[in-house]
């Protein structure tokens, strides 16, 4: 069983940042047993990550709503579709939950610093737009930590598409959404959701960039508890994204299913 002091040395072993700001996406069943289950690896992350002022991030989707009768986002009933430690998250009363219909996310650290990392997430119209808490991963040079899961669980190469302005990413048309905010007033949203011409699901086809991304320093490895974990340096994986499409010559790397040409990505 892996203890609170555990986590906390493979955290360091990585070179985790302590002051900066951290998104996780975690496959719990992937880490093994730790002590306190995922509320114990919760509160292992937030000691760590909050040490030094910094902001440890957990992504609470409630995307699985858009197709029930549910309220998108209701701030009253803290849930999520994402599993164990986003659900305790969203129950944690050290956090701060965002208003983002579908793509929420509860922020633990500095409280005042906290408010303020969410609060643009409350007028936000898509789910990870450049003024949301995804695009203030860049902003702030931010890291996110895969724990048990591939960059296709890695949500803010979202955000990089909409900030590189990629075509064929984005519907033209918005949706309604629904927020039941914590004031109990219901407000509805216009939002445009992820769309992709040749995929269902283009996020299956980010795992393409890793190799551009370790060529380029953006990952460092390391483990917490059993599972694999990845470092992503945030503002260095749009770079390198940015530096694919300059050199693809108009051509869609994610299009294909075949590895991404090194020429578009070595150094010359």
């Amino acid at each position: 069983m892996y203890t609170k002091k555990d986590i906390i040395a493979q955290l360091k072993e990585m070179n985790a940042p302590q002051g900066g700001v951290v998104l996780m996406h975690t496959a719990m069943r992937l880490v093994g047993e730790v002590e306190g289950g995922a509320q114990g690896l919760l509160d292992a992350m937030i000691d760590y990550f909050t040490a030094d002022g910094g902001l440890f991030c957990v992504p609470t989707h409630t995307w699985a709503n858009l197709d029930t009768e549910k309220i998108t986002l209701d701030m009253l009933t803290p849930e999520s579709n994402l599993g164990a430690l986003p659900t305790v998250a969203a129950n944690d009363p050290r956090g701060i939950r965002s208003e983002n219909p579908t793509h929420s996310m509860v922020v633990f650290g500095n409280r005042e610093r906290a408010e303020r990392f969410v609060a643009d997430d409350a007028s936000v119209l898509t789910p990870t737009s450049p003024d949301s808490c995804y695009g203030k991963l860049y902003q702030e040079g931010g890291q996110i930590l895969l724990v048990g899961v591939s960059q296709n669980k890695n949500t803010y190469l979202h955000t990089v598409a909409e900030m590189l302005h990629l075509p064929n990413r984005m519907d033209t048309k918005p949706i309604s959404v629904t927020v039941r905010r914590h004031s109990g007033e219901i407000v509805k949203r216009d939002f445009t959701l992820f769309q992709c011409s040749f995929t269902d699901d283009i996020s299956l086809r980010f795992p393409q960039y890793e190799t551009a991304f370790r060529y380029h320093g953006c990952i460092k490895d390391g483990f917490v508890g059993d599972a694999p974990a990845q470092l992503c340096d945030a503002v260095k994986m749009k770079e390198v994204i940015e530096l694919i499409f300059s050199r693809s010559e108009g051509k869609d790397p994610l299009e294909g299913e075949t590895p991404i040409p090194p020429m578009w990505y070595c150094r010359k």
